[in-house]
């Protein structure tokens, strides 16, 4: 019988694990996301599909995008902002639970809060020496479970050490960009 820990089937996560240690390919996974203008400040992400291991995988997910009426938007959804901060969260969320889990700890309760202070000249272009983006963000783990300090502090150093989502705001990474502008019926691609 599996065991499930923090709503994790360890075996399976183990079992998961073997697979790409001994199968790269298996462990090969690629996220993609559309995302439509809807008008003004709103926007529309849609989640159709991802791959793993070379397999195409349907999912079926909308993502609404706004900003508050202060910043021109109709206040809908989240924001952009708040949206990266929630994904970085909710990856680090996944690693705590399931490093956890791997250990035998049971977690009662984790919380995640995270912010970043933005200069919006930077956004406007009102000063090009101010960047757009963040300088550093701020974030705090809450936890409490059966597992010691010493536990969680093992838990903590692996989710900085492999989440994803962390891994991609703390480093920078190559952007590949590409730009198609569709003129009447022509269409032209730039970049």
């Amino acid at each position: 019988m599996s065991q499930n820990l923090n709503g994790i089937d360890v075996e399976a996560l183990q079992g998961f694990a073997r697979l790409v240690e001994s199968k790269a390919e298996k462990g090969a996974v690629r996220f993609g996301v559309a995302t439509q203008w809807k008008g003004g400040t709103h926007s529309v992400t849609e989640v159709s599909s991802y791959e793993l291991g070379g397999v195409k995988i349907d999912r079926n997910f909308e993502i609404a995008v706004d900003e508050p009426v202060e910043l021109l938007g109709r206040n809908k959804a989240a924001n952009p902002q708040e949206l990266l901060l929630a994904a970085m969260n909710a990856c680090m969320t996944v690693g705590y639970v399931a490093t956890a889990a791997m250990m035998g700890v049971t977690i009662s309760s984790l919380t995640i809060k995270a912010s970043g202070m933005l200069d919006l000249r930077g956004f406007l272009d009102l000063n090009q020496q101010i960047k757009p983006g963040y300088d550093s963000l701020d974030y705090e783990v809450i936890v409490e479970g059966d597992g010691t300090p010493e536990q969680f502090s093992q838990i903590h150093e692996a989710v900085v050490r492999t989440s994803p989502n962390r891994w991609n705001i703390a480093n920078a990474i190559r952007l590949n960009a590409k730009l198609t502008i569709n003129v009447a019926s022509n269409a032209a691609e730039v970049g």
